[in-house]
């Protein structure tokens, strides 16, 4: 018999509040009854009253899950590890999506969707499904115990990086349009495009950096790639865009995987200068998302350009300091040729975007260098401690009026 089929078995809605208590009360009692002795069981049962004890309950029942038959546990021990290290609250269609994904297929099987309702009996009550449909721990103190464990879960980013290549490789994926819109048919390739980067740069395995790999092969025209700066960038941008060139090696800046970052440099199609369709360089999406590693990587290649500006005349060094990335700003000001008082189109220099972001620290940093200008004034006339007053940063302030 294969997995339920989620789509014969629709989301049940479970009250906010009484279900995680009732079920909360369930664990703990199987836990009391599991004492061999009528003390044990009173102590037991005092630990809990007392608020102590549920470490205990939650350690039965993962226990308890590993031990069902057949594919049971593995469903329900990979459910917990989504539902613990996802980078958002999943919904029921996306976590039954994500277990039905197949490591090592090129094919995508909705056959093997397991139903939310098969999800929750064999996570023996420890998780739970609001009437929004997302997935939840039943109990935030249970995802304190996962975290205090981390036993339980070998390499749990390094899984979820391949379960989310694994699926935007499949040829069902790939089959899709960058201007195909992304609907119920399709729900776990939002979390996919947006966050598989995140858990790779947390860990990624041989396997999964292969995987990265194949992706970037034909990144430009992927779906993946739009619905990513379809959630990372404003609201206005248009899937239009896309054919002014997000590349692997920009999307691998982005999310600031070293390792995959390593390899794309040395292959002569890419074009470590290239600027997307905001004129970003691999470069200044490191620097913007603060990824060291990667930025020192790029900055080690000769022909490299490290102050080469966006559309907006925006410099890495400039992303850097808007972002408040103190050890990134400081290693681009020891590179050759990086102006530190560079303004952009808006007469916004590295000082003046740090101060009226509040960064205390990289203004001073900036303060240091015999380039900047303290008092130097924008397209509109302020100046960096006009634009760190009006937003209210007090401690900028104090720093530039002395």
């Amino acid at each position: 018999m294969g997995r339920e089929n989620y789509a014969d078995n629709p989301v049940p809605h479970y009250p906010l509040i009484d279900v995680p208590r009732f079920l909360l009360v369930s664990i703990n009692i199987e836990a009391i009854l599991q004492e061999s002795t009528i003390h044990r069981r009173r102590e037991r049962l005092n630990k809990m009253t007392e608020g102590l004890g549920l470490g205990h309950a939650y350690g039965t029942t993962i226990e308890r899950i590993k031990a069902l038959g057949g594919d049971k546990s593995q469903l329900g021990m990979e459910a917990l590890m989504w539902i613990s290290h996802a980078e958002r609250p999943l919904r029921a269609n996306e976590l039954c999506h994500a277990l039905a994904v197949k490591l090592g297929s090129p094919h995508f099987n909705p056959e093997n969707v397991p139903s939310i309702s098969t999800l929750v009996n064999c996570c023996q009550g420890l998780i739970t499904v609001d009437k929004e449909s997302i997935v939840r721990l039943i109990h935030f103190t249970l995802k304190e115990y996962l975290s205090a464990h981390p036993h339980i879960f070998r390499r749990p980013h390094s899984e979820i990086a391949e379960v989310c290549l694994t699926y935007l490789n499949s040829e069902q994926v790939k089959a899709l349009s960058a201007a195909y819109p992304h609907n119920l048919e399709t729900p776990f390739l939002g979390y996919c495009s947006r966050y598989w980067g995140v858990h790779a740069e947390r860990d990624l395995s041989s396997h999964g950096r292969s995987l990265a790999l194949e992706l970037f092969r034909d990144y430009g025209g992927h779906i993946s790639a739009q619905l990513l700066l379809e959630q990372v960038t404003y609201s206005g941008f248009r899937r239009q865009e896309m054919k002014f060139g997000f590349s692997g090696l920009h999307c691998a800046s982005f999310f600031g995987i070293v390792d995959v970052v390593a390899v794309l440099i040395d292959l002569e199609s890419y074009d470590i200068n290239k600027g997307d369709f905001w004129g970003h360089t691999p470069l200044a999406w490191a620097a913007k998302h603060g990824h060291e590693g990667v930025v020192e990587i790029l900055l080690g290649q000769a022909v490299v350009n490290p102050d080469k500006a966006d559309i907006e005349g925006d410099t890495p060094l400039s992303h850097a300091a808007r972002g408040g990335h103190e050890e990134v700003v400081k290693i681009l000001l020891r590179q050759v040729g990086v102006d530190p008082d560079k303004p952009n189109n808006h007469g916004n220099t590295p000082l003046s975007l740090a101060a009226q972001c509040g960064h205390e620290e990289i203004v001073k940093t900036l303060l240091r260098q015999a380039k900047v200008d303290p008092d130097k004034t924008d397209n509109n006339g302020d100046t960096p401690l006009l634009r760190a007053a009006w937003r209210g940063c007090e401690g900028v302030v104090r720093v530039l009026l002395d």
